[in-house]
């Protein structure tokens, strides 16, 4: 008869002593309070440990550390004994699980030099989770939770090394806000979730067949979502082979007599609070922030799609296009960024003054986030472009020059041999690709610019590894524009048709995922560069990011970021390096300080220092 879950810790805890029930695992008994994870170690090993728990406290969050050879836990528990407390223990010989056994009263002599870790466990969330209408469909199925090993490892410390472990609990699509929110505010039973979609993104192949605990069956519009995992532990002490160690048998665990309410932060600002996005279908893919971060980069897109020119491109807005660019991109770990737009067919060179410095922009904030980054343009202008480049980095605008490389086309496969390692679309060089001001292939296959004068002939087919990249998962891409004709705006070519001078003709037609639609194409690429600052200093992101483990930035590091964003000042130098080579403003013609027919000041100078206004508000998240 299985356990109900009123019972009290206490009563519950001497069921297991008394060994009255043999209980599988505890998902769902004595809800309401904290369970807890427990290794049991050698107390020469206690110190590292404790600092592998900190350096990992996503799936090692650290409850109580007892003193040496105390078997109670009187924090967490009255007249507790860790020796019989537990439904199953492993016992542990260098590394090696030995057996499993009901209680570790055969061990009293050892267990007097060893010391007990409880660390914080999921199953205390279970029950907010279902008080907030979520359902739970492990204890919907009187299973346990299933867990995974992955691919992405915890931060060494001394012998303590090992492979995260993950539980996953399939969560209706419409629910996954509801489950971060909740989560998120109980850090001492793992926190928010730390990857939701696709299992493969974390090497787990296959849910029907869990390391630990029982396979969960989902329910049609269900997502795999992905909690940090106690079992961790479990992993340390099998890499690190102590003599002897014991540890709980995964969900098998010590109930403690915390309610779980009291992990709860009272202090938690409504605006921490995270909020959940789809980044990705191919393969499913969704990322976090909170929700003053997501506020922020709203109000940069608010002020990026201001349009002095009134050219009407609010027509082609999107919100939360410029929020989920900056989501993918700051997952991604190689970026191939794009631009140039021939307009002035009539002149040498024919390239105008939008497009190349929002470019520049991305890639200097990229690199300082420690990405991979490299530019393509058009073959005729790449020497231009590589002597640019090396100039703004002489003049301090960017730190590192960007490799710069043009795509001709050669042949049907060229596309897939450009964007993946010996042309294997499981294994693409890039995760993601942005076109900013980049000429875009209309429907009858032609370039135009915004007077319908086709300039095909000075345009390379740099759209083909767009639309490849759309049928390659785990390549995202993002088109940045100002007036539908430029790669990546098919997304709203027909709002383009309908709404824009000679869209009819001029819409491009080849799509990106994101459309991020800009008064001035270089203000979009100014809006990036911005977006990726405040989500690398929100502290929900940089955790989920990171899958729970590690540190948050040191303030050296987001000094680097901050240096690294656009200034009136490197922006104004950049434009005067254009002019140095004869770029032009796209409207105008003119060969000055000027882009789109508006001069850099006051019209650009202004806008970016009220980027920087909305951006340096971010809250540190040291």
């Amino acid at each position: 008869m299985p356990l109900t879950k009123s019972l009290t810790p206490a009563a519950l805890r001497n069921i297991i002593r008394e060994q009255i029930h043999a209980l599988e695992n505890t998902s769902g008994v004595a809800a309401g309070f904290l369970q807890a994870n427990v290794v049991i170690l050698h107390k020469d090993l206690a110190d590292d440990f404790e600092a592998f728990c900190r350096a990992n406290g996503g799936p090692l969050p650290l409850l109580y550390r007892s003193h040496v050879g105390e078997w109670g836990c009187p924090p967490l528990a009255a007249n507790s004994d860790i020796r019989t407390d537990c439904p199953r223990y492993c016992v542990f010989e260098n590394g090696v699980l030995t057996k499993k056994v009901v209680d570790l009263l055969a061990y009293t002599t050892q267990l007097q030099d060893m010391v007990s870790f409880y660390l914080g466990c999921s199953f205390s969330f279970e029950r907010a989770l279902e008080k907030a209408g979520v359902p739970v469909r492990n204890v919907e199925q009187g299973k346990n939770v299933s867990m995974f090993k992955t691919v992405r490892s915890c931060y060494r410390v001394g012998r303590f090394e090992c492979p995260l472990v993950v539980t996953m609990r399939p969560v209706p699509l419409d629910k996954l806000d509801i489950v971060a929110q909740c989560t998120h505010l109980m850090p001492q039973a793992h926190g928010g979730p730390v990857h939701i979609g696709d299992p493969a993104m974390l090497g787990i192949q296959d849910l029907s067949c869990p390391e630990y605990g029982d396979p969960v069956k989902s329910c049609p519009g269900d997502v795999p979502v992905f909690w940090a995992c106690g079992v961790t532990g479990v992993e340390a002490v099998q890499s690190s082979k102590p003599a002897l160690a014991f540890t709980h048998s995964p969900g098998c665990m010590f109930v403690t007599d915390q309610e779980d309410t009291a992990t709860s932060s009272l202090t938690v600002k409504p605006s921490d609070c995270p909020l959940t996005f789809c980044i990705s279908q191919n393969p499913l893919h969704f990322s976090i922030a909170s929700k003053a971060a997501v506020q922020q980069i709203r109000q940069l897109e608010e002020i990026a799609v201001e349009d002095p020119g009134q050219r009407g491109i609010r027509a082609l807005f999107i919100q939360d296009e410029l929020v989920k660019s900056c989501l993918s991109l700051s997952h991604a770990s190689s970026v191939l960024i794009t631009t140039g737009f021939p307009t002035h067919y009539m002149h040498d060179p024919p390239e105008e003054t939008d497009g190349p410095p929002g470019a520049i922009a991305m890639a200097a904030m990229l690199q300082a986030l420690g990405k991979q980054v490299v530019l393509v343009t058009d073959q005729r202008a790449l020497d231009m472009n590589r002597r640019i480049v090396q100039d703004a980095v002489e003049k301090g605008v960017m730190k590192t020059a960007v490799p710069l490389l043009s795509f001709q086309g050669t042949g049907p496969e060229s596309p897939i041999h450009f964007l993946c390692h010996d042309g294997d679309p499981k294994k693409p060089r890039y995760d993601h690709l942005v076109a900013i001001e980049r000429s875009g292939r209309a429907s009858d296959g032609n370039y135009y610019n915004m007077r319908m004068v086709n300039i095909k002939h000075l345009v390379d087919p740099i759209d083909d590894l767009f639309t490849a990249a759309s049928s390659i998962p785990g390549i995202s891409t993002t088109g940045i524009g100002d007036g539908g004709n430029e790669l990546g705006m098919g997304k709203v070519k027909d709002v383009v048709k309908a709404h824009m001078p000679n869209g009819s003709v001029i819409a491009c037609d080849v799509s990106a995922d994101c459309a991020v639609t800009a008064g001035v194409s270089n203000w979009g690429g100014y809006a990036v560069a911005c977006g990726l600052y405040l989500l690398n200093r929100c502290p929900v992101h940089r955790r989920y990011l990171q899958h729970g483990l590690g540190e948050l930035p040191s303030a050296q590091e987001q000094e680097v970021w901050a240096n690294s964003l656009p200034s009136v000042e490197k922006e104004e130098e950049l434009l005067s390096i254009l002019v140095k080579y004869g770029v032009r403003s796209g409207k105008t013609g003119n060969l000055g300080l000027e882009v789109d027919g508006l001069t850099f000041h006051p019209t650009h100078s202004d806008l970016i220092s009220r980027l920087r206004e909305v951006t340096q508000l971010a809250p540190s998240s040291s």
